[in-house]
Protein backbone atom coordinates (compact mmCIF):
# COMPACT_ATOMS: atom_id res chain seq x y z
CA UNK A 1 0.00 0.00 0.00
CA UNK A 2 1.17 3.45 -0.74
CA UNK A 3 1.76 5.96 2.04
CA UNK A 4 -1.04 8.16 0.68
CA UNK A 5 -3.61 5.38 1.08
CA UNK A 6 -2.35 4.58 4.58
CA UNK A 7 -2.61 8.25 5.56
CA UNK A 8 -6.18 8.42 4.21
CA UNK A 9 -7.17 5.27 6.11
CA UNK A 10 -5.62 6.61 9.30
CA UNK A 11 -7.48 9.93 8.89
CA UNK A 12 -10.78 8.12 8.27
CA UNK A 13 -10.24 5.92 11.33
CA UNK A 14 -9.43 8.96 13.47
CA UNK A 15 -12.54 10.79 12.22
CA UNK A 16 -14.72 7.74 12.99
CA UNK A 17 -13.21 7.45 16.47
CA UNK A 18 -13.81 11.15 17.17
CA UNK A 19 -17.43 10.88 15.96
CA UNK A 20 -17.98 7.82 18.17
CA UNK A 21 -16.63 9.76 21.16
CA UNK A 22 -18.93 12.69 20.31
CA UNK A 23 -21.95 10.38 20.12
CA UNK A 24 -21.05 8.83 23.47
CA UNK A 25 -20.49 12.18 25.20
CA UNK A 26 -23.39 14.07 23.63
CA UNK A 27 -26.00 11.75 22.07
CA UNK A 28 -28.38 14.57 21.15
CA UNK A 29 -27.70 17.48 18.80
CA UNK A 30 -29.71 20.51 17.76
CA UNK A 31 -32.52 19.98 15.28
CA UNK A 32 -31.39 20.99 11.81
CA UNK A 33 -34.74 22.40 10.78
CA UNK A 34 -35.44 24.77 13.68
CA UNK A 35 -31.85 25.26 14.86
CA UNK A 36 -32.59 23.97 18.35
CA UNK A 37 -35.38 26.44 19.10
CA UNK A 38 -38.24 23.94 18.92
CA UNK A 39 -40.30 26.21 16.71
CA UNK A 40 -40.01 27.93 13.37
CA UNK A 41 -39.41 31.65 13.44
CA UNK A 42 -42.08 33.79 11.85
CA UNK A 43 -42.07 37.54 11.30
CA UNK A 44 -44.82 40.09 11.80
CA UNK A 45 -45.57 42.86 9.33
CA UNK A 46 -42.87 45.09 10.75
CA UNK A 47 -40.26 42.38 10.32
CA UNK A 48 -39.86 41.58 14.01
CA UNK A 49 -39.31 37.90 14.72
CA UNK A 50 -42.00 36.05 16.64
CA UNK A 51 -42.65 32.50 17.66
CA UNK A 52 -44.12 30.40 14.88
CA UNK A 53 -45.44 26.86 14.74
CA UNK A 54 -43.88 23.92 16.57
CA UNK A 55 -41.20 22.15 14.59
CA UNK A 56 -42.58 18.89 13.25
CA UNK A 57 -39.20 17.19 12.95
CA UNK A 58 -38.26 17.47 16.64
CA UNK A 59 -41.85 17.83 17.94
CA UNK A 60 -41.05 21.14 19.61
CA UNK A 61 -38.15 19.85 21.71
CA UNK A 62 -35.31 21.32 19.67
CA UNK A 63 -33.10 18.24 19.95
CA UNK A 64 -32.55 15.20 17.74
CA UNK A 65 -30.64 11.97 18.26
CA UNK A 66 -27.38 11.72 16.35
CA UNK A 67 -27.16 9.10 13.59
CA UNK A 68 -24.22 7.30 15.22
CA UNK A 69 -26.03 7.07 18.55
CA UNK A 70 -29.17 5.79 16.82
CA UNK A 71 -27.15 3.05 15.10
CA UNK A 72 -25.53 2.13 18.42
CA UNK A 73 -28.94 1.94 20.12
CA UNK A 74 -30.32 -0.32 17.36
CA UNK A 75 -27.28 -2.62 17.50
CA UNK A 76 -27.38 -2.80 21.30
CA UNK A 77 -31.13 -3.49 21.30
CA UNK A 78 -30.63 -6.30 18.74
CA UNK A 79 -27.75 -7.78 20.73
CA UNK A 80 -29.78 -7.69 23.98
CA UNK A 81 -32.76 -9.34 22.30
CA UNK A 82 -30.53 -12.12 20.95
CA UNK A 83 -28.78 -12.91 24.24
CA UNK A 84 -31.87 -13.27 26.42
Amino acid sequence: MTPLILAALAAAALAALCYAALCAASPFGNCRRCGGLGFQLAHDRRGNPKRGKHCRRCRGVGKRIRIGRHLYNVAHRTWRAGTN
